[in-house]
């Protein structure tokens, strides 16, 4: 069921609410948290929804959808109600914001809360600069951006690596879930050999391959070679190298891996691109910080572009002149 509200405030939507859950039964109940949502009001805005519908299903929340329409309008706000059906296992509040209330989220959000729920604040397009001090950030315990779908990932993603705080997670980390589980699983294996050298390909602009490569650095503790590669989506190909052999996971088509270890045959694994919808539900699946997600963005800088590290190198020595008796003595050999 969809109810639309159009010119309201605030205060009837609670209302209406109330209203629908007096003649539905008490099903705010079983909400196990409230989902706001930050995006613009367009035709993108239907896709956050069901992605958010499908997730409620593992997750029953109360989704709240802030769709910042023209600042140049007159000041207005628009709702949408949805229950049953028509919202998977949660409610859905769609606040349609025009004018100076574009910029006014926060406000709106507040009210219709679910009381003594942690609150997860999703950017799923473009997000603020430190999501943390945005003030729908400052409501959420945790906050969800997608650096993929910024204008600029690689930007982006350096931008997340800046302003991490506590709570933050990024879905261009989710989506490495599979990969980061398959390598692992693949060192459990013997020979229990040092990894002496990695390299990670994949698109020039994935952010998810540059996380992967840092991951690596963390955990491997060496620098990980990044490249570009030729062909295929997203992540490609994962080699590891050791003294036996190298350990080569790759994916060209985007769906199927193939993992490759020496004295053993290779192994089809599943590896598809995985949809935001699935990405979301693992997300909502916790609500503490996430350090391995924080030491991977904190070795970025030891990620390997073509010879090139983001870390800054040490100034270079300046050169003394040799005296006479040294020079004498590096001639004679000693």
């Amino acid at each position: 069921m969809i109810i639309d509200l159009p010119a309201t405030t605030t205060s009837q939507v609670n209302s209406k609410l109330v209203q629908l859950r007096e003649q539905g039964g008490a099903n705010t109940i079983g909400r196990v948290l409230t989902l706001v949502i930050v995006t613009d009001d367009s035709e993108r805005t239907e896709d956050v929804i069901d992605a958010a519908n499908h997730a409620s299903r593992e997750h029953p929340c109360r989704v709240i959808v802030v769709a910042r329409g023209a600042k140049k309008a007159s000041a207005r706000l628009d709702a949408q109600i949805r229950v049953g059906g028509d919202a998977g296992a949660s409610e859905v509040v769609v606040l349609r914001l025009y004018g100076p209330l574009a910029n006014e989220g926060a406000s709106v959000v507040v009210p219709l809360l679910l009381p003594d729920a942690p609150v997860v604040a999703w950017w799923p397009f473009e997000a603020p600069p430190v999501p943390a001090q945005d003030p729908i950030g400052q409501l959420a315990t945790r906050r969800i951006t997608d650096a993929a779908t910024a204008r600029n990932p690689n930007r982006a993603l350096e931008a997340r690596a800046k302003s991490y705080t506590h709570g933050d997670t990024d879905l261009a980390w989710t989506r490495l879930t599979l990969w980061r589980a398959v390598l692992a699983s693949a060192l459990d294996l013997p020979p229990y050999e040092r990894v002496t050298g990695a390299t990670v390909s994949g698109e020039a602009d994935s952010p998810s391959a540059d996380l992967l490569a840092a991951w690596l650095a963390a955990r491997l503790r060496l620098p990980v070679r990044r490249v570009k590669a030729r062909s295929g989506p997203g992540i490609v190909k994962v080699e590891l190298e050791r003294r036996s052999g190298a350990v080569e996971l790759s994916r060209p088509d985007g769906a199927i891996g193939e993992l490759n270890q020496p004295g053993q045959p290779a192994r089809r694994v599943a590896l598809q691109r995985r949809q935001v919808r699935d990405c979301l539900a693992e997300e909502l699946r916790r609500l503490d910080p996430d350090e391995i997600y924080e030491s991977a963005l904190k070795a970025l800088g030891k990620v390997d572009r073509g010879g090139r590290t983001t870390a800054k190198k040490p100034p270079a020595r300046k050169k003394v002149p040799a005296t006479p008796r040294a020079k004498a003595k590096a001639e004679a050999g000693s």
